[in-house]
Formats: C-alpha cells, sequence, structure tokens
C-alpha cells in the first residue's frame, strides 16, 4: 500500500498567506495540515509515501524530509496545474501495481484508517452535507454501502453525500487506465482533468467501491473554516504549553498551542489560539486565532484572525488576515 497526497496546489483561497507559504504547512492546532495527515496513515502502518508537489514544493519537500526520515518518500512535480485526475497520473510509475490510499493534501478526517485497510473493496470516504453541490458526490445503491455512481460538483445533485477526498484503490490498473481515458478524450470538469470523473470511468468498467463515513471533517480551505478547524483540533489534541517557558504575568486559557522559543508578556491568550516557534508577544490579547513561526505582536487586540510567519504587527485590532514577511502598525504616529 502507498499513500499519495497531491499538495501541487497554490491555495489562493488562502492568500496572502500561500503567496510564502504552500497550504499544507499551514498551522493548525500546534501542527500544520500536513503533518496531521501524514501522522494519521503513518500511524496505521504506511510507510510508503509518494508527494505530488508543484507550488513551493522544494518547502513541502525540505519539511517532510526534515520531519520524517524514517519513511520512504517519493515527490513528483506537477508542473502544469491540470487538477487531481492529471496529478495522480504522474504517479503511475512510481506506484506500479501497488494498492495506493489517496488523501488529498487539504482534507484532515476522522475515521479508523487501520479498518478501512482492512475491508476487502476499494473504498470512498464520504460525509453528509446541507449542500453537495461544490464537492465530488457519491450517489448509493439501493439499501447499501456501494456506490453506482460519483460526479464533480452537480448542478442538480442526487445525494447529499459528498466525498471527503479520501479513496482507497485497489484497482490500480484500471485506476491508471481511466485516467489516461479522460486525458485522451479531453474529459474535463471545470476545465481540470478530475479524479472523480475517472472514479466514475472506474464504476463503469466494473470496479466496485464502498462508501465509509468519515466521524468529522475539517475544512482547511478558507481563512474562516481553517480557524473553526483550529479551535476544534486544539480541543482534540489538548493544544500544548511548555510549562519551563516564563510567560510573565501572562494568563493563558485553554486550549491554546505555544510553539518553542515564544517569549510572551502582559498578555491574555485563548482560548483557540496557535502560536508558532520563536514569535514575541506583549501586551496582546488575542483569541480564536492562528499566529505563525518568528512573528512579533505588540499592543494588539486579535480576534479570529490569521496571522502569518515573520509577521510584525503594532496597534490595535480585532481582526486581521496578514501573510507571511509584513510589518504593520496600526497605531499610527506616537508624539
Amino acid at each position: 500500500m502507498k499513500a499519495i497526497i497531491p499538495v501541487a496546489g497554490a491555495g489562493t483561497k488562502l492568500r496572502p498567506h500561500t503567496y510564502t507559504q504552500p497550504k499544507a504547512l499551514i498551522p493548525l492546532a500546534g501542527k500544520t495540515i500536513l503533518s496531521i495527515i501524514v501522522d494519521q496513515l503513518r500511524d496505521a502502518g504506511i510507510t510508503d509515501f509518494i508527494f505530488i508537489i508543484g507550488y513551493l514544493g522544494e518547502k513541502i519537500q525540505d519539511y517532510v524530509i526534515s520531519n520524517y526520515p524514517e519513511l520512504n518518500c517519493y515527490f513528483v512535480t506537477q508542473s502544469e496545474r491540470q487538477g487531481t485526475g492529471h496529478a495522480i497520473d504522474l504517479t503511475k510509475e512510481i506506484v506500479g501495481e501497488d494498492e495506493v490510499l489517496i488523501v488529498l493534501g487539504d482534507t484532515i478526517a476522522e475515521y479508523d484508517v487501520q479498518e478501512m485497510l482492512k475491508t476487502p473493496f476499494s473504498m470512498l470516504g464520504v460525509k453528509k452535507v446541507d449542500d453537495p453541490r461544490n464537492f465530488g458526490v457519491a450517489e448509493m445503491e439501493d439499501g447499501s454501502f456501494f456506490i453506482s455512481r460519483v460526479v464533480e460538483k452537480p448542478a442538480i445533485p442526487k445525494s447529499n453525500m459528498a466525498l471527503v477526498g479520501v479513496y482507497k484503490i485497489k484497482e490500480t490498473a484500471i485506476l491508471f487506465s481511466c485516467l489516461k481515458k479522460i486525458q485522451d478524450n479531453k474529459i474535463r470538469s471545470y476545465d481540470e482533468f478530475n479524479l472523480t470523473d475517472a472514479l466514475e470511468c472506474m464504476i463503469q468498467q466494473g470496479a466496485r467501491f464502498q462508501a465509509f463515513k468519515v466521524q468529522n471533517w475539517f475544512d482547511c480551505g478558507k481563512k474562516e473554516s481553517l480557524l473553526a478547524s483550529n479551535a476544534i483540533l486544539l480541543k482534540k489534541f489538548g493544544g500544548n504549553v511548555k510549562t519551563s517557558e516564563d510567560y510573565s504575568n501572562t494568563i493563558i486559557i485553554p486550549p491554546v498551542s505555544i510553539g518553542a522559543g515564544c517569549v510572551i508578556q502582559n498578555s491574555v491568550i485563548g482560548p483557540n489560539v496557535a502560536v508558532g516557534d520563536h514569535t514575541i508577544i506583549n501586551h496582546v490579547i488575542i483569541k480564536d486565532s492562528i499566529v505563525g513561526a518568528y512573528s512579533n505582536l505588540y499592543e494588539i487586540v486579535l480576534n479570529n484572525s490569521l496571522i502569518g510567519s515573520d509577521a510584525e504587527v503594532k496597534g490595535v485590532s480585532r481582526n486581521l488576515n496578514i501573510g507571511d514577511n509584513t510589518a504593520i502598525d496600526l497605531g499610527g504616529s506616537r508624539g
């Protein structure tokens, strides 16, 4: 079994942060989006990983090599963003005849990975949603967990079971045959070669897919949903505050995660705050926010904010979305 994780997207909905940082490496509950995914699969016994990189791909590669030296990792570059189907097709030579588990690089879901891997069928992760029009959708066979059809972002959905971005494929020969077919025949969804279309091709060729329902599905695609996911995951992981650090004259309201080497003084931190390594915070009140590494915050009130790495923010505000390497003084001149 090989795990394939596509992380080549530009993450346009999370700009300005994704100008300088891949979406998969944005901090979340004291970890990164990518590390949560990899840890989940590694803990289930998977040791072979294929990362499909593109935009800022060298940062993904450096992060994986540095943090997961024990894993067998391959890196495939998708130089043109032509969709998930095109991306997965690039892994054909590395996959060979092995079964694969595909997890999209912005997909964090809670499910029993080992139990799912033991089942004798190919599996697609699903979650019931109120409005499935923005997702791939699985239509179910009557009275069973088998899937009769999948369609990408249907205008008139016949099911409210959204595909969450987790796919176990046993029939890899049929998968790559279908990926070739949709590209040869220019079958596109929303101007991309989509994995969903290849899965529908597989179903038409006789492949059997069972659906499995994930317990939780965390949306990491835009600022508001990322902050909401951060709060939920902080509660799940319990936060991480090093008691050995000196946070003088500071109140910490859990759940909070604070990275190594931070200097925090005269502040109120939390709840639902994740702070990256080596950040300096002084005279700050902050809640429901994410702050990157090596940032400097002074005399500011933050709520529902996303602050990038190497950012400097001074003044008084309440809701910010600031990218990496940014310096902002909201207090104006002081006489």
